[in-house]
C-alpha cells in the first residue's frame, strides 16, 4: 500500500518523551490556564502516534477530530486514539489534566486486557464524554493521584502509574458503554470488537467480508450472520463506513486528486470510487470536500 500520502500530507506525530523524568511511554500535565501552542500549530491536520486525553475543568478551545468540530466544554473529558485526524482551530486558557500514553505502556499490562477497553479500541469513533458530578469527583481525584505519583521518586513507579491508569480506562470505558453503546460483552459482542479491529488494520487493502473471515477463522456467512445480530447492521457497512472515514479525512485534509485518494484506499477504478462514495454520502468526493471546506472557513 502507498502511505506516502497519509505520512506525508497528514504527518504522524510520535510521543516525546518528559525531558525532566525521562519516561518514554507515559506523561501527564497539569495545565492552568497557560496556551503554550505556537501560531505555526494552528490549522495544521495530524495524527498521534499515542493516545491522548483531557479533562477539562475551564476553556473553550475549538478543534476538530477527524471531521467533526468540538468546542471544549467545561467538565468534560476528551480522548483520542492514534488513527484520528487533528487539527487546532482556535485556543483558548485550558485548565485540567492531560495524559499521553503509548501502545508499549498499555503492552506493559501483562493481562492485555487494557488494549480491548472500549475507551481504547473506540469501535464508535468517539472523542468527549459527558461527565457527571459523581464522574467528575472520581476523574478528579483518580488524576490527581496519577499526578502526584508521577513526579515521586517512589519504587515501583510503574506499576502503580499502571495500576490507577487501570482504574481510570475501566471507569472511562463503562462511561464510554453507557453513552456511544448498549451491548453486554457477550461472546458475539466480541466477535464484532475484533472485526471492527481488523477492518481498521486492513481496510484499505481488503473490501471484503470474505478477507475478514479467512483473519478470523470463521465462514463468512456466519460472520455476516452475527454482525448483523450484533450491530444491527450487515457486516459490508462496516467495511464501507470505515473507508468512508477515511475517505473524508484525505478529501478534508489534503489536496489530493481524487483519484490519488482512491488508489490510496485500494480502489483501482476513480470512477467506482465516485460512485461508491456518493452511494453512501449522496454527494460526490469532489462536492463534499468542496462544502466541507466551505464550512470550515
Amino acid at each position: 500500500m502507498d502511505t506516502f500520502i497519509t505520512e506525508a500530507v497528514i504527518p504522524k506525530y510520535a510521543f516525546e518523551p518528559d525531558a525532566e523524568t525521562g519516561n518514554t511511554m507515559f506523561r501527564i500535565n497539569r495545565n492552568d490556564c497557560v496556551v503554550n501552542y505556537k501560531k505555526s500549530d494552528f490549522l495544521v491536520p495530524h495524527r498521534k502516534n499515542y493516545y491522548f486525553m483531557a479533562f477539562v475543568k475551564q476553556g473553550n478551545s475549538r478543534h476538530w477530530i477527524d471531521t467533526i468540530p468540538y468546542t471544549v466544554r467545561p467538565n468534560a473529558f476528551y480522548f483520542t486514539i492514534p488513527h484520528q485526524v487533528h487539527l487546532k482551530e482556535v485556543t483558548e486558557p485550558f485548565s485540567g489534566i492531560s495524559l499521553s500514553y503509548t501502545e508499549d505502556f498499555l503492552a506493559m499490562d501483562e493481562s492485555n486486557s487494557l488494549k480491548n477497553l472500549p475507551v481504547i479500541q473506540n469501535p464508535d469513533n468517539g472523542h468527549e464524554l459527558v461527565l457527571s458530578d459523581q464522574d467528575l469527583i472520581f476523574i478528579d481525584d483518580l488524576l490527581e493521584k496519577i499526578f502526584a505519583e508521577y513526579n515521586s521518586k517512589n519504587e515501583w513507579q510503574h506499576n502503580m502509574l499502571l495500576a490507577y491508569m487501570k482504574v481510570l480506562l475501566i471507569y472511562l470505558s463503562r462511561l464510554y458503554t453507557e453513552q456511544f453503546t448498549h451491548q453486554e460483552q457477550s461472546p458475539g459482542r466480541l466477535l464484532l470488537k475484533k472485526y471492527l479491529a481488523k477492518i481498521d488494520e486492513a481496510y484499505s487493502n481488503n473490501h471484503e467480508v470474505a478477507d475478514y473471515a479467512d483473519m478470523l477463522n470463521i465462514s463468512p456467512g456466519h460472520l455476516s450472520e452475527l454482525i448483523k445480530e450484533q450491530s444491527g447492521k450487515p457486516a459490508i457497512i462496516h467495511i464501507h463506513e470505515r473507508l468512508i472515514v477515511e475517505a473524508k479525512r484525505l478529501l478534508f485534509h489534503t489536496d489530493y486528486a481524487v483519484k490519488e485518494i482512491a488508489f490510496h484506499l485500494g480502489f483501482e477504478d476513480a470512477s467506482y470510487f465516485n460512485r461508491f462514495f456518493k452511494r453512501l454520502t449522496e454527494t460526490t468526493p469532489a462536492n463534499f470536500r468542496t462544502t466541507i471546506r466551505e464550512m470550515y472557513h
